[in-house]
């Protein structure tokens, strides 16, 4: 039995395969090293009945990983999964990886994430080339879900949310500033609680306040990503992979085009194009 995972910060995707043939999946919590530890990852997994009955029978693992980005962090996790699927020989790399294969599979190209968090690269067809951009979600991750989620609580927080998503944003989650301080500033994985907040764009994506800041923050994302690559690498496709980018497809080719850009693909789910690319 093979397992691919594909796991941002907020939600991990499994499929467990058999002789090419799906045979079980599940969605866990986020499983990012740089924000669990083993013993959280540990809880992590034995909450899964799913995994804990075959934990056994999967012989090996693929997991594309957010913050699997250096030799420590992988091996830290590697470790961690050993210790639960035993009898499994454990392949760690991290997302920006798993979302350029599940874009290009075995070509070029430049491939963005927009997710959880937010990152792009140049892919060779083998391996993402290294660059500047992973900042995580304080210092960058520009349109991503948490970013979109500091925008709304921005807004919210300085009255600058209309009654309409004012009067939406009490009825969902019914937090006043001192309480949204707290769970930012004084508990862990804000980064987490902040792209929750991105299911409010998609309950209101039809809403001219919204749009304005998806645009907003697509617009920073391709200041901040896109055009450098694009300037550095003029002929290749460009791909996105992502929740964001998938849930708001219209509004993201709209910036493209501001920029007469064309987007190949858009990815929501990478851990589909990933499966086909490894039991295979």
């Amino acid at each position: 039995m093979i397992a691919v995972v594909y796991s941002g910060s907020r939600t991990a995707f499994w499929k467990l395969t058999q002789n090419g043939v799906v045979v079980a999946h599940c969605n866990t919590a986020g499983i990012n090293p740089c924000f669990v530890d083993s013993k959280t990852i540990l809880q992590i997994l034995n909450k899964k009945i799913v995994l804990v009955n075959n934990a056994e029978s999967i012989k090996k693992i693929y997991f594309f990983a957010a913050g699997a980005s250096s030799t420590d962090r992988k091996e830290e996790l590697a470790k961690t999964l050993s210790s639960f699927f035993r009898y499994s020989k454990v392949i760690i790399e991290n997302d920006l990886f798993g979302a350029a294969k599940a874009a290009c599979y075995d070509k070029s190209g430049i491939v963005a994430m927009l997710g959880s968090g937010a990152n792009c690269a140049y892919f060779d067809g083998k391996n993402p080339l290294e660059n500047n951009f992973g900042l995580g979600y304080i210092l960058g991750d520009e349109g991503s879900a948490n970013y979109m989620g500091k925008m709304l609580l921005k807004s919210y927080l300085n009255k600058k949310l209309p009654k309409e998503l004012e009067v939406k944003f009490n009825r969902a989650y019914g937090m006043d500033r001192s309480q949204i301080f707290e769970r930012i500033y004084r508990k862990g994985q804000a980064n987490i609680f902040l792209s929750s907040f991105f299911d409010f764009f998609i309950q209101n994506n039809k809403h001219g306040h919204i749009i304005r800041m998806v645009d907003e923050g697509f617009e920073k994302h391709f200041q901040t990503y896109i055009l450098p690559m694009v300037e550095k690498y003029p002929d290749e496709d460009l791909h996105f992979v992502g929740t964001v980018a998938a849930e708001f497809e219209d509004r993201l080719r709209y910036t493209a085009e501001k920029y007469d850009l064309t987007i190949k693909s858009i990815i929501k789910e990478p851990i589909l194009n990933l499966l086909k690319h490894y039991i295979n």
